[in-house]
C-alpha cells in the first residue's frame, strides 16, 4: 500500500515539476534566443561536471544503511558542506579557462554567479533524504513543490524584466536559499558538528563506485553538449539543449518516478530474492506500458509538439527530437535496473554499464556531429544507450537469480 501511495505522490510531484519545466522552457524560448540558452548551457554543464567529480554518494548511503545514528548523519552533512565549498572554489578558479575553451567571454560572469548555487546547497539539511527512505512521499511532494515553484517563477520574472540569461541563474540561487531555510526550519533531525572520522572514511569508501559511475554518467549525458558547443557553437548548443530537455521530459519522468519509489522498496526486499524478482519484473512491465505509447505519440506528432511547446521558429529540431525520444525511452525503461543495483549494494554494476555507454559516445559523437550536426549528436547517444542494454540486463539477471 505504501508503494502505491508512493507512486501516486511521486507521480504527482514529477508531473508538476515537468509541467512547470515545460511551461518555463516555452515562455523562455520566446524571451531568450538560442545563443543565450547556449551561454546558460555552458554554466550548467560546467557546474554539473564539478558536482559529479566531487560526488560522495551520501544520499544513496543514507537510504541503504538500515540504521543511521547521529554521528553518521553528522558526518554525512559535513561531507556535503565541504563538497559545496569545494565546488564553489573550483568554479571560481576555472571560470576563465572554461569560457576560453568555449570561446565565450560572456559566459565568464555567468560561471562566477552560478558558483554560489553549490555553496548554498551544501548547507541543506540532509534529513530530506529520509522522506524517500521512510516512504514519506507526501512530505517530499510538498517540499519540492514549493522549491521548484520558486525556481521557475523567479527565473521567468527576472528574465522577463531584464531580458537577460542571468535570470535563470538567479532562479537557482533563490530556490537553493529557500531550500536551505525550509530544510532547517521544518525537517528533522538536524545535523551538528559532532562527527567520527571512521564514519567519514566509511562514507568515502562506500561512495567510490557511486562517484566513479557518476563521472561516467556525466560524460555519457553531457559529452554531446560539450562537442556540440565546441564544434558547432553556442547557437546550436542552445538548440540542442532545449530539444534534449523537451524530448527527455515526457518519458524519462515515468522511469524516474517509479525508480525513486522502488529504490527503498527494493532495498527492503534485497534479502528476499523471489519477492525482489517479482517486484522488478512488475515494475519493468509497468514502465514499458507507460513509456512506449508516449514515445510513439510524440514521434508521430513531433511537428505539432514542437510548434505547441516552442513555436514554429524551432521546427528545424524536429528530426533531432524523434531520435532523442527513442533514447529517452530506453533510458527510462532501463532505470529500474539502476535502482536494483543500488538496492543490493552493487554500485559497481552501474559503473560498468555507464562506462560501456560512455565508450559508445566517445566513438561516435565526433564524426556524427561533424557529418550530421545536432542530429548526429542525437544518433550517438541513442547508439550508446543500445550498447549498454545487454550489460544492464545481464547484471539484473545475475542478481535476481541469486539465492536469498
Amino acid at each position: 500500500m505504501k508503494t502505491i501511495k508512493g507512486v501516486f505522490w511521486m507521480a504527482a510531484l514529477r508531473l508538476f515539476i515537468r509541467v512547470i519545466s515545460v511551461l518555463k522552457i516555452a515562455i523562455l524560448a520566446r524571451l531568450l534566443n538560442p545563443l543565450q540558452f547556449g551561454l546558460f548551457g555552458i554554466a550548467s554543464i560546467s557546474l554539473a561536471f564539478i558536482e559529479i567529480l566531487t560526488e560522495s554518494g551520501v544520499n544513496a548511503l543514507l537510504i541503504q544503511k538500515k540504521k543511521v545514528n547521529q554521528f553518521f548523519f553528522n558526518s554525512s552533512w559535513i561531507i556535503l558542506l565541504t563538497r559545496g565549498f569545494l565546488i564553489f572554489l573550483i568554479l571560481l578558479i576555472l571560470a576563465g579557462p572554461i569560457s576560453y575553451f568555449f570561446n565565450s567571454p560572456d559566459s565568464y560572469r555567468l560561471l562566477l554567479l552560478i558558483s554560489f548555487v553549490p555553496l548554498l546547497r551544501g548547507f541543506v539539511n540532509p534529513s530530506i533524504v529520509f522522506f524517500q527512505k521512510k516512504l514519506l512521499f507526501q512530505k517530499e511532494f510538498f517540499f519540492w513543490f514549493v522549491v521548484n515553484t520558486i525556481e521557475a517563477t523567479t527565473s521567468i520574472v527576472i528574465v522577463f524584466i531584464t531580458c537577460s540569461v542571468y535570470g535563470l541563474v538567479w532562479g537557482l540561487i533563490l530556490s537553493s536559499l529557500f531550500e536551505v531555510i525550509v530544510s532547517w526550519l521544518f525537517v528533522k533531525p538536524r545535523p551538528n558538528f559532532k562527527i567520527k572520522i571512521d564514519n567519514i572514511k566509511l562514507i568515502i569508501k562506500r561512495g567510490k563506485y557511486i562517484t566513479l559511475s557518476s563521472i561516467f554518467n556525466y560524460f555519457f549525458h553531457n559529452l554531446d553538449d560539450i562537442i556540440v558547443g565546441k564544434i558547432l557553437g553556442l547557437d546550436y548548443l542552445g538548440l540542442y539543449q532545449v530539444v534534449y530537455k523537451i524530448a527527455i521530459l515526457p518519458i524519462t519522468e515515468s522511469g524516474e518516478i517509479v525508480s525513486k519509489v522502488v529504490f527503498p522498496v527494493y532495498t527492503r526486499l534485497s534479502s528476499k530474492r523471489f519477492r525482489l524478482k517479482r517486484a522488478f519484473l512488475k515494475v519493468l512491465m509497468l514502465l514499458s506500458v507507460i513509456i512506449i505509447p508516449i514515445t510513439l505519440f510524440v514521434i508521430l506528432f513531433a511537428d505539432n509538439f514542437i510548434i505547441f511547446i516552442l513555436g514554429s521558429n524551432w521546427l528545424e529540431v524536429v528530426p533531432t527530437l524523434r531520435v532523442l525520444m527513442l533514447f529517452g525511452a530506453i533510458r527510462a525503461i532501463s532505470g529500474s535496473s539502476s535502482a536494483l543495483f543500488l538496492a543490493v549494494e552493487k554500485q559497481e554494476y552501474i559503473t560498468i554499464v555507464t562506462l560501456v555507454g560512455l565508450v559508445g559516445i566517445v566513438i561516435f559523437i565526433y564524426p556524427f556531429v561533424i557529418k550530421f550536426g545536432i542530429l548526429g549528436a542525437a544518433y550517438s547517444v541513442l547508439i550508446a544507450s543500445l550498447l549498454s542494454i545487454p550489460f544492464m540486463f545481464a547484471f539484473s539477471k545475475k542478481i535476481l537469480n541469486e539465492k536469498s
